[in-house]
C-alpha cells in the first residue's frame, strides 16, 4: 500500500517515516514539506539516508491523492482541516495528527483553536485511541489521532471511570513532557539554555488538551468529567510522565485497582501494567509504542494515584497513528510497531 505523509519534516513526520520504513505492508510514496521542498528527506534527516531518500514536495492535494492510497496529515492545528477535507472528497482514508478533528463540538474547537472550516466532519471523525475505539476505527475513513497528553491520561483513567470507581469531579493531572512535544520549529522558550537544568509549568489550567481529555473521559464515565490539568516541560528529548490523582468512590484497595486494570487491558498489546504499587518510567517506553501504567490507592486519604508513561512521539503521536492505520487496513495491529524501548 502506498503511503503519503503531509508535513513530513517535523518530529511527528520524521517518526512516521522511521516507523513506516520498516513496515512490511507499505511503501512511502509521497512526502511534503513547505520549508524543505526540493530536498531529499535524508538531507533534512541524515539518519534516514539509505532507508528513505524520497524528495520532499510542496503540498499539492491533487498530487498526493494521485501518488498515495493512504495518507497521514501532520500539519499544524488550523491548517490541516482544509487539506483533510479535500483528501476525503477524493476518496482517501486519512489519519490526521493535528487537533482539527478531535473535538466533537465545533464551539469548543473554536474556543480553543479558532474557526473550523468543515465542522460537518467532526461527527464523522473517529477518535483514534485503539484501546477504546478499535471497532469504530476499523471502518473509519477519517481518524483523529489523539494528543500526546490525552493519550496517557485517558488510558490511565478509563478503567476507573467505566467502572464508576472514582469521582468524576476533582481529578488532577500533573504531567511532564520532553521538549520534542513543542515541535521542531525554533522558539526562544525551547532553546537549550532556556530548558536545560530546569523544570517549568506552562499553560497552567489553560492547555488546549484539557477539553479533549474531558470530552473522552466524560464519554467513559457517562457523566461530565472536570479535571485540573497542569503540564510541565522537562529537559529530556522524549517522554511524558503523567501523575494523576482522583477521589475513590466507595471501597477500593491497591490490589483491587490493579486487578481492574489487568482485566481491562489484558488483551491490549501496547499496554503494560506495573505490579501493584510500582510505577513506570519514561525510560521504559522511550522509542516504543508502549504505555506503562501503575496504580496505587492511598487508603489514609481515599485518593487513587495512577501514573502513566509514554513516548510522546510514538504512542503519543506517530506510533499510534500507524497503529490506527493497521486497524483501518486490516493489517495485524502490532505490525511495524514492536520496537523494544531504547535503554539507556
Amino acid at each position: 500500500m502506498k503511503i503519503g505523509i503531509v508535513g513530513a519534516s517535523g518530529y511527528t513526520g520524521l517518526e512516521l517515516v522511521r516507523i513506516l520504513a520498516g513496515h512490511p505492508k507499505v511503501e512511502i510514496s509521497s512526502l511534503t514539506s513547505e520549508r524543505f521542498a526540493g530536498l531529499a528527506i535524508s538531507e533534512v534527516f541524515p539518519s534516514l539516508k539509505g532507508f528513505v531518500d524520497l524528495r520532499l514536495n510542496e503540498l499539492s492535494v491533487h498530487r498526493i491523492a494521485r501518488e498515495a492510497d493512504f495518507i497521514f496529515t501532520a500539519l499544524p492545528h488550523g491548517t490541516s482541516m482544509g487539506v483533510v477535507e479535500e483528501l476525503i472528497k477524493r476518496g482517501k482514508r486519512v489519519v490526521d495528527l493535528s487537533a482539527d478533528f478531535r473535538l466533537k463540538d465545533p464551539d469548543v474547537y473554536e474556543r480553543w483553536y479558532g474557526k473550523h472550516s468543515c465542522p460537518y466532519l467532526l461527527q464523522e471523525a473517529i477518535y483514534g485511541l485503539p484501546e477504546i475505539y478499535r471497532e469504530e476505527i476499523r471502518g473509519g475513513r477519517l481518524v483523529a489521532n489523539p494528543g500526546c497528553y490525552p493519550t496517557g491520561t485517558i488510558l490511565a483513567l478509563a478503567p476507573l471511570l467505566e467502572e464508576r470507581r472514582i469521582s468524576a469531579a476533582g481529578i488532577l493531572v500533573d504531567a511532564k513532557s520532553g521538549v520534542s512535544g513543542a515541535g521542531r520549529n525554533p522558539s526562544l522558550a525551547n532553546l537549550f539554555c532556556e530548558v536545560g537544568e530546569g523544570l517549568k509549568a506552562y499553560s497552567v489550567a489553560r492547555h488546549r488538551h484539557a477539553p479533549e481529555m474531558e470530552q473522552e473521559l466524560s464519554f467513559r464515565a457517562g457523566d461530565r468529567v472536570k479535571l485540573l490539568f497542569v503540564p510541565h516541560l522537562i529537559p529530556i528529548n522524549r517522554g511524558i510522565l503523567s501523575s494523576i490523582y482522583a477521589r475513590v468512590d466507595g471501597e477500593l484497595s491497591t490490589e483491587k485497582a490493579y486487578d481492574l486494570y489487568r482485566r481491562r487491558y489484558q488483551s491490549e498489546p501496547f499496554i503494560r501494567i506495573c505490579p501493584p504499587a510500582t510505577f513506570p518510567t519514561t525510560g521504559e517506553v522511550r522509542g516504543s509504542n508502549y504505555c506503562g501504567l501503575g496504580v496505587m490507592v492511598d487508603e489514609t486519604s481515599d485518593q487513587l494515584i495512577v501514573i502513566a508513561a509514554i513516548d510522546n512521539l510514538v504512542k503519543g503521536a506517530s506510533g499510534q497513528a500507524v497503529q490506527n492505520m493497521n486497524i483501518m487496513c486490516g493489517f495485524p495491529e502490532t505490525m511495524g510497531l514492536e520496537q523494544i524501548a531504547l535503554v539507556p
